[in-house]
């Protein structure tokens, strides 16, 4: 397997993970904070399908050598591939709220669960809440990601396949 196909497979899996834990898990357990892990495996559900589109483009030499950070990975996808298959730049603003949720999740002083809520406070108090009908729509939303990240990669993928003689 090409490593494209490695990282699109890890990310269908990792939003699998995700809908499991919210659909099947949360609603036994009721702990507002495994919503914070589900955000976890989304963002990392999205991250691996950023960088199967991009293993795929750069195995097709489509684009230049790049840092493998999130940040430039980020960029590139920006830039580069939302353009060039006409991706909505729905999902661009969907990457930053899910990365800027665990990025105030890691420098918060403070944080709670309030009801079916999990709170996140900023080192200025401000609050941001997270709740299961945000995590539903963020997982919607990135199963679509995923889907559309899938067909394109998968367009050629029988040239990667070996035939048996």
């Amino acid at each position: 397997m090409e490593e494209f196909q490695v990282l699109r497979d890890k990310a269908l899996q990792k939003i699998k993970i995700a809908d499991h834990m919210l659909f099947m898990t949360y609603p036994l357990v009721k702990d507002p904070k495994l919503l914070l892990a589900i955000i976890e495996n989304i963002f990392a559900s999205l991250d691996y399908g950023i960088s199967a589109l991009l293993q795929h483009e750069r195995l097709f030499k489509r684009i230049p050598p790049y840092h493998d950070t999130f940040a430039s990975r980020f960029e590139i996808f920006r830039s580069k591939m939302i353009p060039r298959y006409g991706l909505s730049t729905n999902y661009v603003k969907l990457i930053k709220e899910v990365k800027t949720i665990l990025s105030e999740h890691k420098k918060s002083p403070v944080e709670f669960a309030r009801k079916d809520k999990f709170v996140i406070c900023s080192p200025t108090y401000s609050l941001k809440t997270i709740d299961i009908s945000l995590v539903k729509k963020y997982i919607f939303e990135t199963k679509v990601f995923i889907d559309n990240i899938n067909r394109i990669v998968s367009k050629h993928e029988g040239i990667f396949t070996r035939r048996s003689e």
